[in-house]
């Protein structure tokens, strides 16, 4: 193959070559003007002096043609693995290989598209597409070809996008009439407030609608919380009350149908981060004492907390003949507080309160009630819980975990951790625990008690319970055998970590997940899923995992620090992974919620249809049944055209382009026979003249 053309080499600056040709043409015209017709044969001359100037040559190139680059997408994306996708998808590129075959010069290009590092970007086709064609030029593309199930996330608005100019085909695997039932959430929230109830909305969609209504079931971190029926379409609303802070698992479901592509899309999950609101306290102080005000400031400063605090600055048994009405600014609402509000606050806290005539017994059992529903109960006691008068000895006997043996232990004692103390998370860690002493400042007082439930997690004097932590039915109690952490407050021998340890003591009566005592923990960052157990027991067995599948595998734990056991799993599938310890399971999602990928299944042609017939291609199904079975339109290749496409063929537009081998230049105006031209020019000319 080889083209001939005209060129020009490398002239000198254009001013010059303009000046000579100005100049022979005013020879001529001087030579018209003066009637002298063999002056006009030197014009040629000149203009045969103005061609070699311009060095103009024939150029013979001698060109390869080029194959047609024909890219061919196979979509093994999620989705693509459904019923018989992944054979149709195989059978469909050995049909093309067959039929290209026949075509020397076209070149397929096969490019293999799976699920992308983040499952939430869906299947990205035309991404894949653009990739594989960067080395190609564009007007060597024939055709493009895509073998997928026609759910593509990236298809661009219009076929200039494409960056070529060559038909587009869509070759769609699966079959017409393909069933599918999904859950989609309308309206999905994010967070929650601890204790508050939320809506969540969804609607269950069936290809195929029927009568009868579907089930749908809710569950909270594993937990059945709801079930429903709904009509297919419907949007449906389910209330959620959420229980505690952190991730709370939601898992919404409906039962897989015989017929369906897929139970994938049959669940939907979504996690509620629970936000404590505004944590409110209820603070009695029996007397006023150096230690509070420390209590007051403590938890004052914290922004999230509601203070109520209430000191009573006249014991009862203080007979003077004041009437009620004057021992005090305000009433004491012990009715309400007590009584009808009681279940307003998340905390009550006693500070050295005895067991004094203000409160009837009655009030007392509210509080009990209160503590064995789900409320938070801490007495910081003081020397009177060692006598008669002692809150031990009123209805909150049921709830108190440490019983005083009459005896008040007054020397110097630095508080230390017990074993359990080491292990839990409210005192692990605490700064200075780990020295032998401790390097906290000295207390000088503490209730001498033996601890009857719960875990002793700091001690005292003589190795006694200091700090004592119990749960009460859904509730939760602590107690603190001293009344002297102010000490820690105001920085006595270097003080004490008083703030974090309370901060720690309140967010554990408020059930903060991190700082349970037994828990099971997990948490993913992308395919690696770390799972942790927290106990203060000494067992520590295998977590047992199950994946979205329901494959199982029992995982063991390394010990980490007192306490605490971890391990690392890499997840092979996205989705809702569980995991089981005893008792205790905990629930997490790897990858998006929701994944695009399956929010869709049932394959189709219309997505891809507008942008095919915009660049002159088509979509065309790969079987008609639930067979499976292959037919490959037939491939034509062709001339270009408008239309590359039709109810059984496939066109790919031949491409013209070519790679130059090599240029043959022959000059014109150069070299002997141009010489002799000028010269036979020159000479005939003078000679005419001369005879003149």
């Amino acid at each position: 193959m080889s083209d001939v053309l005209l060129s020009l080499g490398p002239q000198p600056p254009f001013a010059l070559i303009a000046a000579l040709a100005a100049f022979a043409l005013l020879v001529a015209l001087l030579a018209l003007r003066a009637r002298a017709p063999v002056g006009l044969w030197r014009a040629p001359a000149l203009a045969l002096i103005l061609l070699a100037l311009l060095d103009p040559s024939l150029l013979r190139e001698k060109r390869a043609p080029q194959k047609t680059i024909t890219p061919i997408v196979l979509d093994r994306s999620g989705s693509q693995t459904l019923g018989l996708r992944a054979a149709q998808t195989d059978a469909a590129r050995a049909a093309l290989e067959a039929a290209l075959a026949r075509y020397p010069d076209i070149e397929p290009r096969f490019v293999t598209v799976g699920d992308g590092p983040d499952a939430n970007d869906g299947t990205r086709l035309f991404t894949a597409l653009s990739d594989a064609l960067k080395d190609v030029p564009r007007e060597q593309i024939g055709a493009a070809f895509l073998v997928t199930d026609g759910i593509v996330h990236d298809i661009p608005a219009t076929a200039d996008a494409l960056g070529f100019k060559a038909p587009l085909h869509a070759l769609i695997t699966g079959y017409p009439g393909e069933r599918d039932r999904r859950i989609d959430f309308v309206s999905a929230p994010r967070f929650g407030i601890v204790g508050k109830e939320l809506t969540l909305r969804l609607r269950v969609s069936d290809t195929k609608f029927g009568p009868e209504p579907i089930v749908v079931e809710a569950r909270r971190d594993g937990e059945k919380i709801a079930s429903l029926r709904a009509a297919p379409g419907e949007v449906v609303d389910i209330p959620l009350q959420i229980d505690h802070g952190g991730p709370n698992v939601i898992e919404v479901e409906t039962p897989a149908l015989d017929d369906e592509l897929t139970a994938i899309n049959n669940k939907a999950v979504l996690v509620v981060e629970g936000v404590r609101d505004r944590l409110r306290v209820l603070l009695v102080s029996g007397e006023p004492h150096p230690g509070e005000r420390s209590w007051r400031n403590l938890l004052r400063a914290d922004a999230n907390v509601e203070l109520v605090h209430f000191t009573i600055l006249r014991p009862p048994e203080k007979l003077d003949g004041t009437p009620a009405s004057e021992l005090s600014l305000i009433a004491f609402p012990t009715a309400d507080l007590f009584g009808r509000k009681i279940r307003d606050f998340d905390l009550i806290v006693f500070d050295r309160y005895s067991n004094q005539t203000l409160l009837p017994p009655v009030y007392f059992d509210n509080i009990a009630n209160f503590v064995k529903s789900g409320g938070a109960f801490l007495a910081a006691v003081g020397p009177d819980y060692a006598g008669a008068g002692g809150l031990y000895y009123s209805p909150l006997e049921d709830i108190l975990p440490a019983r005083p043996n009459g005896a008040l232990i007054e020397e110097a004692f630095r508080a230390h951790l017990t074993k359990d103390g080491e292990k839990h998370p409210v005192t692990r860690g605490l700064e200075g625990a780990s020295k032998e002493p401790p390097q906290w400042g000295e207390w000088f007082r503490e209730v001498e008690t033996t601890a009857l439930k719960g875990q002793s997690i700091l001690a005292g004097a003589k190795d006694k319970p200091l700090l004592v932590l119990s749960r009460e039915g859904k509730g939760r109690v602590a107690m603190l055998l001293t009344d002297q952490l102010w000490l820690w407050a105001r920085g006595f021998e270097g003080g004490g970590p008083h703030a974090d340890l309370m901060r720690r003591l309140a967010h554990w009566l408020m059930k903060e997940p991190d700082l349970e005592e037994e828990a099971l923990r997990a948490s993913a960052h992308g395919r690696d899923i770390a799972i942790e157990r927290q106990s203060v027991t000494e067992e520590r067995g295998a977590v047992t995992v199950t994946a979205p599948s329901g494959a199982r595998e029992d995982i063991a734990l390394e010990p980490a620090a007192p306490g605490l056991s971890r391990a690392h799993v890499q997840a092979k599938e996205m989705g809702l992974y569980r995991f089981d310890s005893g008792a205790l399971k905990t629930l997490v999602n790897v990858g998006p919620q929701n994944a695009l990928e399956f929010r869709e299944v049932i394959s189709t042609e219309e997505k891809l249809k507008p942008l095919a017939a915009q660049s002159g291609g088509g979509t065309h199904r790969l079987s008609r049944d639930a067979s499976g079975k292959v037919e490959l339109p037939r491939i034509v290749a062709m001339d270009e055209a408008s239309n590359y496409s039709g109810a059984d063929w496939m066109g790919i537009k031949r491409s013209s382009a070519s790679a130059l081998l090599g240029v043959d230049s022959t000059p014109l105006a150069l070299g002997p026979f141009a010489m002799l031209a000028l010269l036979a020019l020159t000479v005939f000319a003078w000679a005419r003249e001369g005879r003149r």
